[in-house]
Formats: structure tokens, C-alpha cells, sequence
């Protein structure tokens, strides 16, 4: 079992999860000749992917879904809630199977777990995903830490955690106070402290791999956030991972 990201951040965001012979997009905030750029520089065909997963319905994340979709000739799978607001700005995809619940359903040889997280956004999910003995844990795009989703977090043998901002320099940066104010709320984003906090709480003995992810480019900056991840961890700060904006994250091999 293996991940790699397409590009995280507030510009597009899309990651891939490999398990067996099934290629599972996670969100795709990009168009489709830059999806099907960045899944070559991966090794990987725009037309080799099983399913895509939309976390939520925000352009970084949902825009290109349905056009990928179409040329990728796969359904797209997403709650009600993204599925209903994607159609109501006309970006609909045409192949949608709805995530009814928060139960784990199967997709080829992954088991995808959803769950919910308090973001500003109509009905959004996380996804942790298995073959059966690995696991990894996705989370992006959430205010702050529900106990549910520690529980759902832990013991992962890899992670990628938001770490949109340092606190310190978005409240001294150029944002708009509101802008601010949406990004520090409880339905905003993950700040590097608060994903270290929930690094620390659900780390064991199998985790390999931890990448930092959906980093801010004016507010926060890949030192900060690997420091407080490493911190958590007590390691090496270049032992943890960044996804980027533009060079994305090579595949890491979780087995």
C-alpha cells in the first residue's frame, strides 16, 4: 500500500491512494491536463484511476471532479451535502455514488473509512483508508479536533495532517481581519500546534510515516510545521514530510 499527493494547498489540492490493483483519487482541485500532468510525473495514466473521493465541495478540493472523472472514466464518490452543492454551481459530476453514512465501504482492494469534521462546508469527510493490514489517515480541511476523529485516527501506520498555518504570522500577515477570523474558527483550518497536539495523541508503534499538509504559502512556512510535528513525535524534524503546492509528495511505501 502506498500514498502520494498531486498538490496540496489553497491553489488545488489531490492525493493517491495504491492498494493492489486499485488507484483511488482523493479530491481533485485541479483541471484535467494538470491532474493528468501530475499523475504522470507519479507513473500513473489519467485512465488508470478506479474512483475518486471528494472531501468537500470548495474549489481546491472539488472543481475538477467531474471533468477528471469524465476522461478517467470512473464514478466519483461524496456525501450528499458535496454532491448537492458541487450541482448546484454546475459542476456536478455525472457518475456520483453517495456516501450515505460513515460506515466503511470497499473500493477494489481499499477499504475506505469516512468521517466527519467541522469545516465550513456542506456535509465534509475525511477519509482513513486499509488493505487490510495498513492503514492511513487523511485530514485536511478541519477547525479543530473532535474526539471523534482522534479515535478515528489512531494507530495509523501513516498520516497526513493539515498544517495550514503558524497563528503567529497569520494574525500578523496581510489576510483580511474576517478572512482571518473564518481560517482561526472552529470551522476554519488546522494550525501547526493543533496538528502536532492530535499527532501526539494518536501516534503508536506502527506509525512510518507523518506528512505535514495544505499548508498556507503566505502563513506558514515547511520548517514551522515539520518542527511542531516533530516535536510531538520527539524526532528529527527531516523526518517528517511536506506535501507541497506545486511539487506535490513522491509515493511513500507504507508496508
Amino acid at each position: 500500500m502506498r500514498f502520494a499527493c498531486l498538490g496540496s494547498g489553497s491553489k488545488g489540492n489531490a492525493w493517491l491512494v495504491h492498494a493492489g490493483r486499485t488507484r483511488v483519487l482523493v479530491d481533485c482541485g485541479f483541471g484535467v491536463r494538470e491532474t493528468a500532468r501530475r499523475l504522470v510525473r507519479l507513473g500513473i495514466a489519467l485512465d488508470a484511476v478506479d474512483a475518486i473521493l471528494v472531501t468537500h465541495e470548495h474549489s481546491d478540493h472539488g472543481r475538477g471532479a467531474a471533468r477528471v472523472a469524465g476522461q478517467a472514466g470512473c464514478p466519483v464518490w461524496m456525501s450528499h451535502g458535496s454532491q448537492a452543492m458541487l450541482a448546484a454551481m454546475g459542476e456536478g459530476p455525472e457518475d456520483v455514488r453517495l456516501i450515505p453514512d460513515h460506515a466503511p465501504f470497499a473500493l477494489g482492494d481499499l477499504e475506505v473509512r469516512p468521517y466527519p469534521v467541522p469545516h465550513d462546508a456542506r456535509e465534509p469527510l475525511q477519509f482513513v483508508f486499509s488493505d487490510g493490514a495498513l492503514k492511513f489517515g487523511l485530514l485536511t480541511d478541519a477547525g479543530h479536533v473532535t474526539p471523534h476523529m482522534r479515535a478515528i485516527l489512531v494507530d495509523c501506520d501513516a498520516l497526513a495532517l493539515e498544517c495550514n498555518h503558524d497563528v503567529a504570522m497569520l494574525r500578523a500577515g496581510s489576510y483580511p481581519k474576517a478572512l482571518k477570523r473564518r481560517i482561526l474558527g472552529q470551522y476554519g483550518h488546522l494550525d501547526n500546534q493543533a496538528a502536532a497536539d492530535l499527532l501526539h495523541a494518536v501516534h503508536g508503534p506502527r506509525l512510518r510515516h507523518v506528512v505535514a499538509a495544505h499548508l498556507s504559502q503566505e502563513n506558514n512556512h515547511p520548517d514551522l510545521a515539520r518542527a511542531a510535528l516533530a516535536k510531538a513525535l520527539g524526532c528529527a524534524p527531516d523526518w517528517i514530510g511536506v506535501a507541497d503546492q506545486e511539487d506535490g509528495l513522491d509515493w511513500r511505501e507504507i508496508g
